[in-house]
């Protein structure tokens, strides 16, 4: 018998004025602290390079086609990576004269701080930025000594998880290369005097939808010259984009590779997430089989629960064989209540009987504990009104 799909939740009808759930504690509006005037201009309809976006070989070739030594790269790259400088007049080690060439030939991509958030409950800091009209979210999550920076990839996203804000906002535009890394100069500066030891890509956004841009970012972020952030402190995750996964099977990086699977049945995870129709659970159990064959790494799985919806003993068990026949690691997840919220996050005891009907069969899950949801900076929570996209 063909197995039936549940029928898709619907949400509740927005008001004139949404309002998300966010707790008792009013969040913590500070000024931005980076005093200087930033460049907003961005590369669109511009042949000019972003120096936030490129490579140090680039670089240099980009310098000596102004007729400047080679040498010159690795100090604007300490300029641009190191020490985050937001205008060439900073570059205080480089002539006028090629200060202001570089600021006719080339920009560098700038995030204005619009606002920035910190919770009550964990310190979790939400920076809401701005590209020019582009509004963005990012966060900043402390665990103990583990100072972690969540990055979004894309302004909205295309594929409309029905349990995700970010969806619900639809699909701007990609953000590029620069603006990522420069959002992780941002949440480096936030973090300050801490170290921003690891980034995770799961803010904005399907990465491997901006798949390219993304991959230089993570280069950049990776290298010496650049951000100097080790692969295997950095995380794409994915909501099931197939061909991005075999593809960063190839790319001969250390980076982790976190899956948003959320349904361990095709039927259901269709429901949840329209991504399913396009590349099937058996698609994308075969991909995250090639990327461990091929890295002889272990992904991650991710799984929100929904009260009443994905949370029942049968699916923890279906849940377990997935991840013990492709030695995945699980991440449990209660579910963050949005402003449209369809769903209901399950209770500690069912969450408890989950886990423990998981644990049968498979070892390697744990519950993450969501941070920041007071200030709506949680998993699937990421969100700006459309008129600041």
């Amino acid at each position: 018998m063909p197995e039936q799909r549940p029928s898709k939740p619907t949400r509740k009808p927005r008001s004139s004025k949404p309002t998300r759930k966010q707790g008792p504690s009013k969040p913590d509006l500070r000024r931005n602290k980076r005093s200087s005037k930033p460049d907003l201009r961005r590369n669109k309809r511009s042949s000019k390079p972003d120096l936030r976006g490129i490579s140090l070989d680039e670089l240099k070739s980009f310098v000596l086609k102004l007729d400047q030594p080679a040498y010159r790269a690795g100090q604007i790259a300490d300029w641009v990576f190191k020490r985050g400088v937001r205008s060439f007049d900073e570059m205080t080690n480089l002539s006028k004269d090629l200060r202001e060439l570089l600021s006719r030939k080339s920009f560098l991509s700038c995030a204005k701080v619009v606002e920035t958030h910190t919770s009550q409950v964990d310190g979790t800091q939400k920076l809401l930025l701005a590209y020019g009209r582009t509004r963005i979210e990012a966060v900043l999550l402390k665990d103990d000594e583990r100072i972690t920076g969540c990055v979004s990839t894309q302004v909205g996203c295309k594929f409309a998880c029905s349990f995700c804000a970010t969806g619900a906002m639809g699909f701007k535009r990609n953000l590029t290369a620069g603006e990522i890394v420069e959002q992780m100069i941002a949440l480096r500066e936030a973090a300050a005097p801490d170290r921003l030891g690891n980034v995770v890509f799961m803010g904005m956004g399907e990465p491997f939808d901006n798949y390219d841009n993304v991959m230089r970012a993570i280069r950049i972020a990776n290298a010496e010259w650049g951000l100097g952030i080790g692969a295997r402190r950095m995380t794409v995750s994915t909501a099931g984009h197939v061909p991005g996964i075999r593809k960063l099977a190839g790319e001969g990086l250390q980076i982790h590779l976190a899956v948003s699977l959320n349904a361990p049945v095709q039927g259901l995870r269709a429901t949840l997430m329209p991504i399913a129709d396009r590349y099937s659970l058996t698609q994308l159990l075969g991909a995250i089989e090639q990327y461990s064959e091929r890295t002889g790494r272990r992904a991650t799985l991710e799984y929100v629960l929904l009260k009443d919806f994905n949370d029942s003993p049968e699916m923890a068990a279906a849940l377990a064989e997935i991840a013990r026949r492709l030695l995945c690691k699980v991440n449990i997840i209660c579910y963050n209540e949005t402003a449209d919220s369809v769903f209901e996050p399950p209770t500690d005891q069912i969450v408890e009987s989950f886990l423990a009907e998981v644990r049968k069969r498979c070892s390697t899950v744990v519950r993450r504990v969501s941070r920041g949801s007071d200030i709506a900076a949680g998993c699937g929570q990421l969100c700006v009104p459309r008129d600041g996209t």
